[in-house]
């Protein structure tokens, strides 16, 4: 696959991601050094605001989180309404400061990726009396889907009121999902109503009479600052992907040969034993970056004609049956469903 690119959200992440991730593993009588496990981070490491963590660390430690307390529903969900507007750092004041509710979105769209968030948004589909938000969670590791969601689903219904302002208007947003189910069907936060349901995408759909509606914090100089600054510390920390990163894009490279650890070790001027070590340092392993790697590319191929023998041998399977099990693991049905 010529030309193919890291996922959204590899960049550089804030501590609080991690920090909150230990607290639910604390109140669900967790020792939350279980989820620091094989992730190089201590937890005062992220006790530190100014410390910032790899995507592949943060992967580590919900999957460390689920793997000893089960991918419950509503475990996201709980760590996500640990959230807060200083979490969220000068992309939280960017959002506060727009002009508009509709510039608070394209800021949203834009720097989703400054929020910790694993999926994204498209520009709002204006057409009234609602304004449809399309969000795209494909990027998503299949194996932490159902907490990544709900997590993000979370931090959403906990800065939505915030945007909104103590004085406005009681409103009512709707969530609909295409494949994936909340632990919570209705959510009232002081002023705002979530009603989530099933439906042909995955999108928010809104009173498009909100879109044109000033924040109540509106600060157009601040804004612009804010949005500057934002554009800073987003480049500033996808140049810190981590060497994971590295690693990930040679493998998504070309789907037609995915390469072997002794192939990319060599490209890289490494061996391979300092190719594993340097990954184990950022909380990833080569296989578990090719099992990524390989559940993103399989929906791909699958949705391209080929057929499920044909996307197996592509992906480096032996054996189709492999890629079967493989497929099975990443999203609960067999590869012949998919297409």
């Amino acid at each position: 696959m010529p030309g193919a690119v890291a996922p959204m959200w590899d960049v550089a992440l804030s501590s609080a991601t991690g920090r909150h991730i230990l607290e639910t593993a604390r109140r669900r009588g967790l020792d939350p050094t279980v989820c620091l496990a094989g992730t190089g981070m201590t937890a005062e490491q992220l006790q530190d605001p100014a410390t910032e963590i790899y995507a592949s660390q943060e992967l580590t430690m919900i999957r460390n989180l689920i793997g000893r307390l089960g991918d419950q529903p509503g475990l996201g969900m709980e760590t996500g309404m640990q959230y807060n507007l200083a979490d969220t750092g000068i992309f939280g004041y960017a959002l506060m400061a727009s002009p508009t509710f509709g510039d608070a979105i394209d800021v949203a769209c834009r720097y989703a990726a400054l929020a910790d968030s694993y999926v994204c948004l498209e520009a709002p589909e204006v057409t009234a009396p609602e304004a449809v938000i399309i969000f795209d969670d494909s990027q998503i590791p299949r194996d932490i889907r159902r907490f990544v969601s709900e997590r993000d689903f979370a931090i959403m219904l906990r800065l939505l009121p915030l945007l909104l302002g103590a004085n406005t208007t009681p409103v009512t947003v709707r969530m609909e999902l295409a494949d994936l189910e909340m632990p919570v069907d209705t959510v009232t936060l002081d002023n705002l109503t979530v009603v989530v349901g099933t439906g042909p995408r995955n999108a928010l759909i809104l009173p498009s009479d909100l879109v044109e509606r000033s924040m109540p914090a509106a600060d157009a100089q601040t804004a612009a600052i804010c949005i500057r600054q934002c554009e800073e510390l987003l480049n500033r920390r996808r140049t810190r992907r981590g060497f994971s990163a590295t690693v990930r894009t040679r493998l998504i490279q070309d789907s037609a040969e995915i390469p072997s650890m002794t192939t990319v070790a060599k490209e890289l001027c490494i061996t391979e034993r300092t190719l594993h070590r340097r990954l184990a340092g950022e909380g990833t392993s080569y296989r578990a970056l090719l099992d990524e790697v390989r559940a993103a590319l399989a929906g791909e191929l699958l949705k391209s004609g080929l057929t499920v023998e044909e996307t197996a041998q592509r992906l480096g399977y032996s054996e189709t049956a492999a890629f079967t099990r493989a497929h099975i693991r990443w999203n609960g049905h067999p590869p012949s469903r998919r297409r």
